[in-house]
């Protein structure tokens, strides 16, 4: 019998989850990406320019740090993969870099995107400088307030930031806000989709350019340990792109645990949290089929969390697949712990975190590893843009 793959199935579908459930509008847009991006992807000419922007633009390969005395605190050896020395900050770089190339090769020249911590706001403005395209920036004006710095980072690139001031004006909403805007402008403009989720094939788009993430891990890993796979990976999940690159490679390689850490917020009972999985229940947000917090109703619920780039009520298909079938083990940090597991890093290590990255590092205490166990977790991006939440919250430290 067949062993089931994790992967996304011909259908654009992860089990149960994913598909595109979109307007009729966008239909004629949706199906034409989904029959371009793999000939575009796989063509030699793509992978060529991709790869020379992701080495000499976002500063590629990212290095795979021995963490000593992070490894002699939880009796294993860990290592750091260190996305937050990318080009603008975070992993996002690399998703927006390959969609801004497949987008010039499509004929767009409009973009659009959401973002909630701004750090794929900032990527999609970046690249739109450099490739000269017009771009637009859907944030939630929660955000636009708590992420000020990365806000005025897209204007001083040139971008056009539209403050969303629907629902609880965080990502969710932002993202609906630009579903709207690219109802409107079909024909001309490409919508940059920050993580794994959206619409068939988003999800798969997403995931195939945050991949460098566990290629980069397979050759590092031979090279320090003597094989091209870790005992444990380990990542933040919100939406779940850097969780995505971080496992690609590795999705059917049983030898290797997965451990994704979301956001708890106030505790996943609390009534104020983004534990998705914890919490949600299967249903349909933003294109696609995946595990949702929502009323018995189907009303989409506020989700939660100090860490507005984990703020999303749904969490991307092939995460909701892996979780549902026990591939991924999912924990849930909260606020405070969160804060804790960023001023350990930062003390231990002298690695300040994004505060999405700090829900990773605050997993490693719920977990018990053996000595010679082999442990990678991705530091999403740098904590530069938290310091001010950080500093507010330092009595949790």
């Amino acid at each position: 019998m067949k062993k089931e793959s994790f992967y996304v199935d011909e259908r654009g579908y992860y089990g149960e989850f994913g598909g595109a459930y979109i307007p009729e509008i966008l239909y004629k847009v949706v199906k034409d990406l989904k029959e371009a991006y793999l000939p575009i992807i796989e063509s030699e000419e793509f992978q060529k320019e991709y790869c020379q922007l992701l080495r000499d633009y976002v500063g590629r390969p990212s290095p795979l740090y021995y963490a000593a005395r992070m490894s002699e605190k939880y009796g294993c050896r860990l290592y750091l993969k260190r996305e937050d020395l990318n080009h603008t900050g975070a992993h996002k770089i690399n998703n927006t870099v390959g969609q801004i190339l497949m987008a010039k090769k499509m004929g767009k020249t409009r973009i659009i995107a959401e973002t909630g911590a701004g750090q794929h706001g900032v990527a999609t403005a970046t690249v739109c400088a450099l490739m000269n395209m017009k771009c637009e920036v859907f944030m939630g004006a929660t955000d636009v307030e708590r992420q000020h710095t990365n806000v005025e980072r897209m204007k001083m690139l040139g971008a056009e930031v539209h403050p969303v001031t629907t629902g609880n004006m965080t990502l969710s909403d932002a993202c609906s806000e630009a579903i709207r805007d690219w109802c409107c402008h079909p024909k001309d403009t490409f919508y940059i989709v920050g993580s794994t989720m959206g619409p068939h094939p988003y999800p798969d788009i997403v995931a195939r350019m945050q991949s460098i993430i566990s290629k980069e891990l397979k050759e590092q890993l031979m090279e320090k340990e003597g094989r091209d796979y870790p005992d444990y990976l380990v990542a933040c999940v919100g939406g779940g792109s850097n969780a995505a690159g971080t496992v690609y490679h590795y999705l059917d390689d049983e030898r290797v645990k997965i451990v994704l850490a979301e956001a708890g917020g106030h505790g996943v009972d609390s009534g104020h949290t983004a534990a998705t999985m914890h919490c949600g229940t299967t249903g349909i947000l933003h294109g696609a089929k995946m595990l949702v917090m929502q009323t018995p109703d189907g009303q989409i619920e506020e989700a939660f969390t100090i860490s507005a780039g984990l703020d999303y009520p749904g969490v991307g298909p092939m995460h909701c697949n892996m979780f549902q079938k026990g591939r991924s083990k999912v924990l849930a940090i909260n606020d405070d712990e969160a804060i804790r597991g960023g001023y350990e890093l930062t003390r231990l290590e002298g690695i300040i975190p994004a505060i999405e990255s700090a829900h990773a590092v605050a997993a490693l205490s719920k977990l018990t590893f053996k000595a010679d166990d082999v442990v990678v977790l991705t530091v999403s991006g740098r904590g530069d843009k938290d310091i001010e939440t950080y500093l507010k919250h330092k009595e949790w430290a």
